[in-house]
């Protein structure tokens, strides 16, 4: 088993009618739990890093923990960096040993997009590594992502073709409702199906990417609560548009924010039952119990993805 692309697990997943989980990572026990949740789902898993990720605990580790849960749990997993802003870090993740990078030139204008993401398509592509680009504005906040509402712009399918042809990339991100962070929707929660039905007949066959896909899980954010959090108002995607999503175009879906949310309330919940304890071991085996618990809803009830390693 080793660090692999996700060219064959999108393919599958196409065709399958399911996506694969991309999970943000950033210590051990969130790695642990993570893979043992797709080990004993047999479900293919991406681990991506965020920018904020490698600078808490640095690309060295993570690529150790990484390679450590291929070698603990024997599967096959994609190594991904999420949200780069650049062509630099990118290749920094490339040439560090990453399967699977991500250049975010949503910012740029079309043009100044094509031309950045191409540049990291070359040199990827040079060294076996895939390339996820991106199409339209995500509003919210997340690491060192920060969209306001008003700049959150959908992506235009009339543009994605061309996108696609003159970058060369091996997946695309697309902007229909979902958002970055615990605050996604303040009324109803909808999801522009239209756009994506648009897109994938635009690109048949072509792995479309959905980020801020949590659904920020009202029990979580409740016992968060109830522990001494203060997350009123936190609202996520509701998990029967993202299977919907998974059983269309989209082949991957990122979840952070609910990794986030499961980590944080097993801490809570045992620091709120024993203040007495200092132990990190006693909390953070909690901690990646309730993520381990979370990824496997997640792969069993929304990405449908159980089953297909």
């Amino acid at each position: 088993m080793a660090l692999v692309t996700t060219t064959e697990m999108f393919k599958k997943a196409y065709e399958g009618g399911y996506a694969v989980g991309a999970f943000n990572i950033n210590n051990m026990e969130i790695i642990q739990a993570i893979t043992e949740a797709c080990e004993e789902n047999k479900s293919p898993v991406i681990l991506q890093v965020s920018a904020g990720a490698r600078k808490y605990a640095k690309h060295e580790y993570l690529m150790a923990l990484a390679q450590a849960a291929v070698k603990d749990t024997g599967i096959d997993l994609a190594l991904h960096l999420d949200h780069g802003d650049g062509f630099e870090i990118c290749k920094s993740c490339v040439d560090g040993g990453f399967t699977s990078v991500m250049i975010d030139g949503s910012k740029y204008s079309f043009e100044e997009n094509i031309a950045v993401t191409r540049k990291v398509v070359e040199y990827a592509h040079a060294h076996g590594v895939v390339v996820e680009g991106e199409l339209g504005k995500l509003a919210g906040i997340e690491d060192d992502v920060n969209v306001s509402a008003d700049d959150a712009m959908y992506t235009n399918p009339a543009e994605v073709e061309e996108f696609v042809e003159k970058t060369g990339v091996d997946s695309l991100a697309i902007a229909i409702g979902t958002s970055h962070g615990a605050y996604k929707f303040k009324g109803e929660a909808k999801l522009r199906f239209d756009i994506l039905e648009e897109v994938s007949k635009r690109l048949p066959g072509f792995p479309i990417v959905l980020h801020g896909a949590s659904s920020v899980i009202p029990e979580l954010v409740e016992e968060i609560n109830e522990c001494g959090g203060n997350l009123d108002g936190a609202k996520g995607v509701p998990e029967d548009l993202l299977r919907r999503a998974a059983s269309m175009a989209v082949c991957k879906i990122n979840i952070d924010s609910d990794i986030r949310l499961a980590f944080t309330a097993g801490i809570r919940r045992v620091m709120k039952a024993d203040p007495t304890i200092f132990d990190p071991r006693g909390y953070l085996k909690v901690a990646r119990e309730e993520v381990k618990k979370m990824v496997t809803h997640k792969i069993v009830n929304v990405l449908g993805s159980n089953g297909k390693a």
